[in-house]
C-alpha cells in the first residue's frame, strides 16, 4: 500500500525538466556592457511601433482584445495569410507550450534535432510526454537521423530553421522530404524564429508547407525584430489545429502594447528590411574576419553565428577575454557544445572589437 505524500508532488514530467539557462547579461565590474548573448536587435526596435506603444501609456486600464485581432490583421496583411488562421502568444515559447499541451500527453514522444532549441524538452515534459533527439551530421539536422527516431509514439517533431544555437538551415527540398516522411498524425513544428534574416535562395519559411498540409504549423517570433521585452509570438496553421490552442490558449496572454506595437512592426517592413541588410553584411563580415585553422565558424543563416574553438578551454578562455572587454557573448556548453561560442550580429563597433579580441586565439582579423 503506498503511503500518502506529505506534500503536493508535480507530474513526473516536470522534475525531468532541465530549466532553461538565460546568457549572461552583466559583464566584469566597471566596464560598459555590449550585449551578444541574445540574438537581439542591434538596430532597436521600429520606430513606428515604439510611437505605438508610447501612444497606449494612458489606457493601461484597459483588458486587451482576446484574439490579438489587430495584430492578427496585420500579419495576414504584411504575409498574404488567413488572420483566422493564426494564434498570437506571448512569445513563441507560450505558443510551443500551446501546441505541447494540445498534443502530446503521457506515453507520447516529440522529435528534435541533437542541437535544436532548448524549450522544446522544456514543452515536451511539461506535458507529461519524452524528447527523442536524432544525431546531427556536422551541426546540421539530419533529416534521415529525423526520420528513423520517430516510433509508433511519436506524435510531435520540432524543428527549428535556421537552427538556434548554430544557425544552421535545411533547404525546401529537404524540408519537403522531412515532411513527407512522417505520418499524418505527427504535427510537424516547424520553428522559423530567425527567418526574417535569412538570406539563402533555396530556403522555405514554412507557409507553402502549412498551406497543402493538415499536420504542420509555422511558428514565427518578433523577438528577433526589435520587440523581445514585449513578447509576441504567432503561429500560422490549418484551422483544426487553431481551433485545439484557441481552446486553451489564455483569453488575455497579449497585452494591448503588443498587439498594437507587433501590428506596426509587422507593417514596417522598411525597418525590417534594413535591420535584415545589416546583419547580412555583418555576418558575412564576421565570418570571414574569424575563420581560420584555429576557429571554425559555421554557416548560419540567423542573425548569430557559431564559432567553435579547438577545445572547451579555448571557448571558456575566449569567452573570459571578451567579457573582460565587456563583449557579452553566449557559452553553449548547455547544447553539448561545450567547445562553442554563439555572438549576435551586432553594431559595427561591436563586431569589430570582438574580432581585435579573438584574434590572441587564430582569428585573422579583418581583410583588406
Amino acid at each position: 500500500m503506498s503511503q500518502t505524500p506529505n506534500r503536493p508532488l508535480p507530474q513526473p514530467g516536470i522534475l525531468k525538466i532541465a530549466p532553461y539557462v538565460q546568457g549572461r547579461t552583466h559583464a566584469v565590474p566597471g566596464v560598459t556592457p555590449v550585449k551578444l548573448s541574445a540574438n537581439e536587435s542591434p538596430l532597436g526596435a521600429s520606430p513606428k511601433a515604439i510611437a505605438a506603444y508610447q501612444a497606449l501609456a494612458h489606457k493601461l486600464e484597459i483588458y486587451p482584445e482576446g484574439s490579438s485581432r489587430v495584430l492578427r490583421e496585420a500579419l495576414g496583411e504584411i504575409h498574404g495569410l488567413d488572420p483566422e488562421r493564426i494564434v498570437c502568444g506571448a512569445g513563441s515559447d507560450d505558443i510551443l507550450h500551446l501546441l505541447a499541451q494540445s498534443y502530446l500527453g503521457e506515453g507520447d514522444e516529440a522529435v528534435m534535432s541533437q542541437f535544436g532549441f532548448s524549450v522544446y524538452p522544456i514543452v515536451t515534459r511539461s506535458a507529461s510526454a519524452e524528447i527523442v533527439m536524432a544525431p546531427e551530421t556536422d551541426y546540421r539536422a539530419d533529416v534521415d537521423a529525423l526520420l528513423a527516431a520517430v516510433t509508433p509514439r511519436t506524435k510531435m517533431l520540432f524543428l527549428a530553421n535556421p537552427n538556434n544555437p548554430t544557425g544552421t538551415w535545411l533547404d525546401a527540398a529537404e524540408l519537403d522530404r522531412l515532411h513527407r516522411g512522417l505520418r499524418p498524425d505527427i504535427l510537424f513544428v516547424l520553428d522559423s524564429a530567425y527567418a526574417e534574416y535569412v538570406t539563402a535562395p533555396d530556403y522555405e519559411v514554412g507557409i507553402e508547407l502549412v498551406n497543402r498540409a493538415e499536420n504542420v504549423v509555422m511558428v514565427r517570433t518578433f523577438s528577433k525584430m526589435g520587440l523581445a521585452a514585449l513578447r509576441i509570438g504567432w503561429m500560422y496553421g490549418p484551422a483544426h489545429v487553431v481551433d485545439a490552442v484557441n481552446r486553451i490558449r489564455g483569453p488575455f496572454n497579449v497585452s494591448v502594447p503588443a498587439q498594437v506595437a507587433g501590428a506596426e512592426a509587422a507593417r514596417d517592413t522598411e525597418f525590417t528590411a534594413r535591420l535584415a541588410a545589416h546583419n547580412a553584411e555583418w555576418r558575412d563580415w564576421l565570418t570571414k574576419a574569424l575563420a581560420s585553422n584555429r576557429l571554425r565558424v559555421v554557416p548560419s543563416q540567423a542573425n548569430f553565428v557559431m564559432v567553435l574553438f579547438p577545445d572547451t578551454q579555448a571557448a571558456k578562455d575566449a569567452f573570459q577575454a571578451l567579457l573582460e572587454k565587456g563583449l557579452i557573448v553566449r557559452e553553449i556548453h548547455g547544447y553539448g557544445i561545450p567547445n562553442g561560442l554563439r555572438i549576435s550580429i551586432g553594431p559595427e563597433a561591436a563586431m569589430r572589437r570582438v574580432v581585435e579580441v579573438l584574434k590572441q586565439f587564430g582569428a585573422p582579423g579583418a581583410q583588406a
